[in-house]
C-alpha cells in the first residue's frame, strides 16, 4: 500500500524522529512510505496515496491548536474525500486529546475518513503502532 506520512510539527523544521520512527515501522509491513513536509511541500501529491498519516504537534504545553499548515496543506490537496486516514498527535501538553480533536476535525472537514486516532508518546511507540497499520 501506499502511504503519505504529513509531517506537520508546531515549528518550521525537519521532521521530527517519532516522525521518521513512524514511517519506519510501516516500511517494516511491506509498505511503501513517503514522509511528506507540511510545512515546505503542497499537498497536491496526495491523492495518488491510498493511505494519508498526519503527525502533528500542539502549537504550545497550554494549548489544543493545531498549526494552521495542516489546514492549509490539506486544502491544496483536490479530491481528498473518502481516503483513508490516521491522525497522529504528539504527546506534549495539558490539552493533547484536544489538539488530537481538532486534527481530526481538520482532516474530516477535506472529506478524509479517519478510522484510527493515536496519542504518540515518543519514538518506539510510533514505530510500533506503525506496523498495526494495514496489519
Amino acid at each position: 500500500m501506499r502511504i503519505a506520512v504529513i509531517s506537520a510539527p508546531n515549528v518550521r523544521k525537519a521532521p521530527p524522529e517519532y516522525v521518521k520512527s513512524l514511517a519506519r515501522g510501516m516500511e517494516a509491513m511491506g509498505h511503501r512510505v513517503d514522509v511528506v513536509d507540511a510545512w515546505t511541500e503542497d499537498g497536491f501529491r496526495l491523492p495518488g496515496y491510498e493511505y494519508i498519516a498526519v503527525a502533528a504537534e500542539s502549537l504550545s504545553f497550554f494549548s489544543g491548536k493545531i498549526p494552521e499548515v495542516v489546514s492549509r496543506f490539506l486544502s491544496a490537496g483536490s479530491s481528498l474525500g473518502g481516503k483513508k486516514s490516521a491522525a497522529f498527535i504528539k504527546k506534549g501538553g495539558l490539552f493533547t486529546a484536544r489538539a488530537l480533536t481538532n486534527l481530526m476535525r481538520a482532516m474530516e472537514k477535506e472529506g478524509m475518513l479517519v478510522n484510527w486516532s493515536e496519542i504518540l508518546l515518543n519514538p518506539a511507540h510510533a514505530e510500533a503502532l506503525g506496523k498495526r497499520i494495514g496489519a
